[in-house]
């Protein structure tokens, strides 16, 4: 069975996930506030859930818990973000 990359996602879901545009992800990417992975085929911007986690915690003014391993999080079809 192919080895999904769960935990990362893409451009569209951790704006979703973070309430802002995915063009403010890429600012923030360019801006070295964030910075994303990219998928090892398509070369698309992947982030990590468990970062965008501790992004939240950091502006709710609460530290971040230590990142698990094998957290919740998908990586779908949603588009060709570069």
């Amino acid at each position: 069975m192919p080895r999904r990359l769960n935990g990362y996602l893409t451009v569209k879901g951790a704006a979703e996930f973070l309430g802002v545009s995915a063009e403010t992800l890429r600012n923030w990417d360019r801006s070295a506030k964030l910075t994303p992975r990219r998928h090892p085929v398509n070369g698309y911007r992947l982030y990590e859930k468990n970062e965008l986690e501790a992004m939240l915690l950091r502006v709710e003014g609460r530290s971040a818990p230590e990142a698990r391993p094998g957290r919740a999080g998908a990586v779908g079809d949603e588009g060709g973000e570069r």
